[in-house]
């Protein structure tokens, strides 16, 4: 009789932390995340120097 209360409470445990863990998870997906824009001083001519110093690493 005490295992099988102990197997309940156990199984509802599991149950509680996985119904948790799936709604911390959804609501993580749903958030909407944003990204700062780029400052204006960066022109093409300022990006290209560093493209290339990439390339040759």
């Amino acid at each position: 009789m005490t295992y099988i209360i102990v197997i309940m409470i156990s199984i509802l445990i599991v149950f509680t932390i996985l119904i948790l863990s799936v709604m911390t998870t959804s609501k993580a997906y749903t958030f909407k995340h944003t990204v700062d824009p780029l400052p204006k001083s960066l022109t093409e001519e300022e990006k290209a120097p560093n493209q290339e110093d990439k390339e040759t690493k």
